[in-house]
Formats: C-alpha cells, structure tokens, sequence
C-alpha cells in the first residue's frame, strides 16, 4: 500500500444552523415601521440593540436585532460573542447570512404583523455594514419588501456589490464616520459616497468627533432619519 499524503479534498457540505435575534415592538398599538440592525464584529445582537434603544423617537419602531451566526470565545474572559464570516468560504457565508436575515425578517412579520406593510430599514455598525448592504440589496425578493432607507456607520460598501447595479436599488443611506476612525477613514467615506451617488442613491453623511463608535451626534442624525422615513 502506497503511503498516505498530506493532501485531501476540501469539501462542503450543507447543513442546518440555528440564530437567534433580539426583538422589541413598538410602543403603542398603532402599526409601525421595522428596523433592522446588524452588529459588529466580536459583538452581539445585545449590543446594537442596546444603541439602537438610544437612538431618539426610536419608540415608534418594531426594533429587530439578529446575532451572526458565527459565534466565538472573546479573548480569555469567556463571553461569547459573533461576527458574520472570515475569508474562509466566503461565498457560502454570505448566501447563509442572506436566507437567515429573510428567514428572521419573515417571523417578526408574523409575530408583529403591524409591521408588514410599514417602511423597512436596515442598520449596521463595522463589520455589520457589510451585512447592512447586502440585506437591503439582495433580500428583496425574500422579504418582498424594498428598504426604505438604511444606515451605516463605520463601516464600508463590501467588494462584491461595488460592481453590477444592485446598488441603485437603495432609496437613501445615512453614513457616519468619526473623525478619529482610523479604519473607516475618510478615504473610504468619500469613496462610498462616490460609488453610491454613481448608482443614483441618495446620500447624506455626518462626521462627528470620535472614533470607531456610535455616539449621540450621530444617534440623533439617525433619529432624524428616521423620522423622516417614519413620516413619509
């Protein structure tokens, strides 16, 4: 018998996983708008949704806040946190992430169904503005919904969307960068907001002292955004 060799075949295989996500009805009885937003990396669902709850008149909104589905040991402390994909299998991961937002979009509309025929918006912070973009451009046809806006702060328009003309099918978006953000610096904000306005999107952006963080400038900015959309 020949011996065995280091090589072997990568393969993958399909399986089922299960997410989790927070969820907070609006306020009142009144049927209300759905907002979604999307963490950043080594963070969880709690965390967005706790900055989200800051963001001013967000009462008026069914709150949605899924956890990534790839969970992991922060450092030595043992709390377990999420991000949404590596370079490995990078594809995969984003179909996965895609059918899973649909999926938890479709439930809250069941559980809260005043908010089936009301505005959608999509937000995310660092990492999760990657998903931010793909949910509100790639899950059309799953959540039978066209965001009304979005929001994205510290985070870039990811690779594989930058090319085609997905894109032009986003209303609005809301940037936000601070001013001490050395990952999401401002190269990049100017560069977004030339590839977006390039497919016709409506832009607004706000720089506000800080770094790679919300703050309660921009949370206000968004309140206002919000509102907005809310009113419309």
């Amino acid at each position: 018998m020949s011996p065995k060799t280091a090589e072997a075949m990568a393969c993958q295989i399909e399986t089922t996983i299960h997410g989790h996500y927070l969820l907070s009805p609006a306020a009142g009885d009144e049927p209300a708008p759905l907002l979604v937003g999307f963490h950043g990396y080594g963070e969880t669902a709690q965390d967005h949704f706790n900055e989200l709850l800051k963001i001013p008149g967000i009462e008026g909104w069914t709150v949605c806040t899924p956890q990534g589905l790839r969970d992991f040991y922060r450092g030595r402390t043992g709390e377990v946190v999420a991000g949404w994909m590596t370079r490995h299998n990078r594809e995969l991961a984003i179909a996965d992430n895609l059918r899973y937002v649909a999926a938890v979009i479709a439930e809250v509309r069941r559980k809260v169904p005043g908010c089936v025929d009301r505005p959608l918006v999509f937000s995310g912070f660092s990492q999760g503005v990657a998903m931010t973009y793909r949910a509100a451009t790639l899950t059309g046809t799953a959540t039978a919904t066209t965001p009304a806006g979005l929001i994205a702060l510290a985070g870039d328009v990811p690779p594989e969307l930058a090319e085609g003309e997905v894109l032009a099918s986003l209303p609005s978006v809301l940037l936000g960068r601070g001013t001490g953000d050395e990952w999401y610096h401002d190269g990049k904000l100017q560069a977004d907001v030339e590839l977006l306005k390039n497919h016709q999107v409506a832009v607004e952006t706000m720089t506000f002292d800080g770094g790679h963080e919300w703050t309660e400038p921009f949370r206000a900015r968004a309140g206002e955004y919000l509102e907005r959309i809310r009113t419309a």
